[in-house]
Formats: C-alpha cells, sequence, structure tokens
C-alpha cells in the first residue's frame, strides 16, 4: 500500500487540476509524479528522509507530495508564509533532508540562516531564476528524470509530518501514517453524497493545514474529481471562479462562510451550481449559517476534526444539518464524551476522546507530549467539549485548552509569549483569544514592560510579523503593570480582560 496510490484508478484524460486556468489531466498528473519522484531519488531522497514542502495552492506541491509519499519519504507541508525563524524552528524539528520552495515563500526562505537548518541539502525551487542559485535545484529539472519504482509501505509507515498547537499545547510535529490518512479517507467516502468524480471542488484551503491536505487533496484525488486550485481568498474573484468553473463542492473554514454571507455584491443565483457545502476547522456561527440559507439556499454542512486524527471525526455530510452541530461521528470512528463522572449521558458535557485507524501515531520525537493525549487503552483525549442529542448529533461547546483559532488556524498562547519574550524591553505577557467579526478569534495580548522602557503597540506588532505567521500574531496589545495570577503564582488567562476591568493598571 502507498497513499500515492489514489491516482492510479482515474481516467487518463480526466482533468486532475485547474490553476491559472490551466488544465492538468490525471494521465500528466500521474507521469509528473512518477518523473518527479524519479529525480527526488536522483538527489539522494528515499525512505524515511524528511522533505519540507513551502509551497502554496498550486500542481508543485501535489505533485511533491504525492512523489514525496511514493518513494516512502515523509512530507512536511510547511506556512509559505512563514518568516524565517519559524521555517528554521520548524526544519530544524524534523530534521528535513530536501525542500522545495515556491513563489509565495521565495523572500521568506531568503531570509532563513543556513547554518540553522543544516539538515537541508537539497532546495528545490519552483522558480526558474532561483535555479543554479547557492546550490538551488530547478523544480522542473527534476521533472526530466526517469521514474523509478514506488515504494510498497506498510500502514504503520509515517506520511506526514504537520504542524498543529493541537491537543498537546506549543506547535509540534504530528505523526500521519499512510494508514491513518487513507483511513481517513475511507471514513469520509461512507457519508451519503459526498465527494465524487464529477465534483470540481473549490480548492482554497491551504495544503499545509490537514483540512486542505486530506479532505480537499485526498478525498477529492482519490475519488477522482477537479480541484479548482486558489492561491488566495477574494470574494470577487471566488463568485466567478465558481460560476465559470460550475463549481459543485466548497469546503472552507467558517471566516470564509462570513465574507459570504456578508459580501454585497453576490446575485442570489451564484451557488447554483453548489451541491455541497463544507465548514470546518473551527465553530460556524449559526447566524452565519442561516444568513446563507436565506440569502442563497444553501445549507452549509458543519464538521469536526483536528489534525491528530486526520482530520474528519464527524460531518453534517449526507444527513440533514443542524445548525450549531457538527453533525454525526463518521463510520469507522469511535468517540466517547467524557467527564469527572465517566460517559456523559446525552445533553451533558464532556471531553471528547477519539479512537480509530485515523487517529495519529503520536507527535515526532515527544513520547512525553504522545503519553499525555493517549489514555491507556488507546483513546485520545481531544482537550475540546461537547455535547450530544438523541439522534447522535454532536455540539462543540468549548476546549479545555487555551487554544485561540484563528481562520481556522491554531495558535497556542505559549508559542505568541516567547516571541514576546524575545524583545528586549517586554518583562512578560500573557495572551488569549478575542471575537473577531472576520476571523473568528484574534490574539490579543497583555504586555508588561520592564522599568522605564520606551515601548509602543506598533513595535511589538512589528516585532511579531518578523517572527510568526501573521495569523498568529497580536492584533491588539494592551500594556499593563501586572497580570492576574491565582494562589501559586500562574497567570491566570481567562481573567485578564475582567481583571483590567476591575482596576488592573494598565501603563500610560
Amino acid at each position: 500500500m502507498n497513499l500515492a496510490h489514489i491516482i492510479d484508478q482515474h481516467e487518463e484524460t480526466s482533468t486532475a487540476l485547474i490553476c491559472n486556468g490551466r488544465s492538468t489531466t490525471y494521465g500528466e498528473l500521474r507521469d509528473q509524479v512518477d518523473r518527479f519522484r524519479g529525480g527526488l531519488a536522483s538527489i539522494g531522497v528515499g525512505r524515511g528522509d524528511r522533505v519540507g514542502l513551502l509551497l502554496g495552492n498550486t500542481p508543485h506541491f501535489v505533485v511533491s507530495y504525492l512523489a514525496t509519499l511514493g518513494l516512502g519519504a515523509v512530507a512536511v507541508p510547511l506556512n509559505p508564509m512563514s518568516p524565517g525563524p519559524e521555517i528554521e524552528r520548524e526544519l530544524s524539528a524534523v530534521g528535513a533532508k530536501a525542500i522545495v520552495i515556491g513563489k509565495l515563500s521565495a523572500d521568506n526562505w531568503a531570509t532563513v540562516d543556513r547554518d540553522v537548518v543544516q539538515s537541508v541539502v537539497a532546495v528545490i525551487s519552483t522558480e526558474p531564476e532561483e535555479s543554479g542559485t547557492s546550490g538551488v535545484i530547478a523544480f522542473g529539472d527534476l521533472l526530466e528524470s526517469d521514474s523509478v519504482e514506488r515504494v510498497d509501505t506498510e500502514v504503520d509507515d509515517l506520511a506526514v509530518l504537520i504542524f498543529t498547537s493541537g491537543t498537546a499545547g506549543s506547535p509540534r510535529a504530528a505523526m500521519l501514517t499512510h494508514g491513518n490518512l487513507l483511513a481517513n479517507i475511507r471514513q469520509n467516502t461512507t457519508a451519503e453524497g459526498h465527494l465524487n468524480s464529477d465534483d470540481v471542488v473549490y480548492g482554497v484551503l491551504p495544503m499545509f493545514h490537514i483540512f486542505g491536505l486530506n479532505v480537499v487533496i485526498g478525498l477529492g484525488l482519490s475519488v477522482g474529481a477537479t480541484i479548482l486550485l486558489v492561491q488566495r481568498f477574494d470574494p470577487a474573484t471566488a463568485v466567478q471562479s465558481i460560476v465559470d468553473r460550475g463549481v459543485t463542492v466548497i469546503p472552507g473554514a467558517p471566516a470564509m462562510w462570513n465574507t459570504f454571507a456578508h459580501f454585497d455584491e453576490i446575485d442570489s443565483d451564484v451557488f447554483s451550481t453548489v451541491r455541497l457545502a463544507l465548514s470546518g476547522a473551527s465553530r460556524l456561527s449559526v447566524t452565519i449559517a442561516n444568513k446563507m440559507v436565506e440569502r442563497f439556499g444553501i445549507e452549509i454542512r458543519e464538521g469536526y476534526g483536528l489534525t491528530e486524527t486526520s482530520p474528519v471525526v464527524s460531518t453534517s455530510a449526507g444527513i440533514t444539518p443542524r445548525f450549531g452541530s457538527v453533525g454525526r461521528v463518521v463510520a469507522g470512528v469511535e468517540v466517547r464524551l467524557v467527564n469527572d463522572n465517566g460517559d456523559a449521558l446525552v445533553g451533558d458535557v464532556g471531553e471528547i476522546w477519539v479512537r480509530g485507524d485515523n487517529v495519529f501515531a503520536g507527535y515526532f520525537n515527544d513520547p512525553k507530549a504522545t503519553s499525555d493525549v493517549f489514555t491507556e487503552d488507546g483513546w485520545l483525549m481531544t482537550g475540546d467539549m461537547a455535547t450530544t442529542d438523541d439522534d447522535g448529533y454532536l455540539y462543540l461547546v468549548d476546549r479545555v485548552k487555551d487554544l485561540v483559532i484563528v481562520s481556522g488556524f491554531n495558535v497556542y498562547p505559549a508559542e505568541v509569549e516567547e516571541m514576546l519574550a524575545m524583545h528586549p524591553l517586554v518583562a512578560e505577557s500573557a495572551v488569549i483569544g478575542v471575537p473577531h467579526p472576520h476571523t473568528g478569534e484574534a490574539v490579543k495580548a497583555f504586555v508588561v514592560p520592564v522599568a522605564d522602557a520606551d515601548i509602543d503597540e506598533e513595535m511589538l506588532i512589528e516585532h511579531s510579523l518578523d517572527h510568526l505567521a501573521r495569523y498568529k500574531c497580536p492584533t491588539k496589545i494592551i500594556f499593563v503593570e501586572e497580570l492576574p495570577r491565582n494562589a501559586s503564582g500562574k497567570i491566570v488567562r481567562r481573567s485578564l480582560d475582567d481583571a483590567l476591568r476591575a482596576g488592573m493598571s494598565p501603563t500610560s
């Protein structure tokens, strides 16, 4: 078995990908993957080696991803917009041997200190002007290589390392096996009315995120659908693409649906070809769901999942959606809601525990973090709280952890606080999530400056943008004299805003 087999069975002339007006058939995609697999092998990439994918939503990502898997190597999708220090941390954490960079990531890659990422021995660029400089290999040159045989992998062989703030705290690389990813693809295909070979899927979800990687790309290609690859979301352009391409499936995060719901320049029939609208990555507002029905007659079907479950746990696809619910658990996945009394009764709140072939193998090089999220009998403790009704519909309530979710992406306060602490004028800080009309949540930081510091909000925001991806950066910084703490001295995040209102003194 090998996950790369998902494109094998489809008609040669069927369209697999559309990007910037150019189509790639399944026959062409198979040929490109075969040749690029040979190219990777020719530069020394083999079984178990980690290959960073610092690419946007382009055919280059799909080819690189499937070619890497076909060698038995491990794909490491990274945010192409991450600043240099974050790229350095992540590549160093996984010991990447090679990296593929694209147009979106070229400038940030140029700021990476190669002495920090010494494991990287091959840099492959999709941009012709980058090749030949500083030992950079042209993507196109590797596409001219002779193919090599695809490697047979086992169910437990590692396929992907994907960074997540997930259930264990600061960002770690979750280990997803060939078996995990294939299991979740098969679990999703059991939902009536899910993706099929006649579908045109709007592929705006970033592929470095598990939703885009294994639902849009993995599931979409496995059923022979056409994926319309989109680099950035813009509502006007999106509407035109949906109409022109006859898009039938739109997976997205709530922020996208929020934009559509409030975008005035859309005709009521713009989604007339869409038969399946999916939402995931964070909670969808019931108000937005209702507004989409009222304006466009489209019912958004919400689901729930996480990186550690490859990702789908529940879906509203194939059933009558109940707004506010993330649907029912997919076939082949077990779920328990557990509270202090044991398994929660219907209507009672409990933590979501998950077990199934789609559950990840653990965190890379971090057995402690792995053991912290698993029970002795193999249940993954997600840290998410939910209730269920008599019909088995699941309703998310809250998170046990302090995660902030910005446009569907996990932001862990400790990472942001660590970045702020790097600034010489910051004594300490605490970070929380606050509601935001477009991204669901935004990052808000409370900062205690060092004595007599000449510091302002703009200075720290610029510092943040130099060290973290934009979605992780604070959009509001409050300077205070002290932070609220409990009896043991631990900062009480949930009390930050309340403490400020109650008299915690802001600095001038």
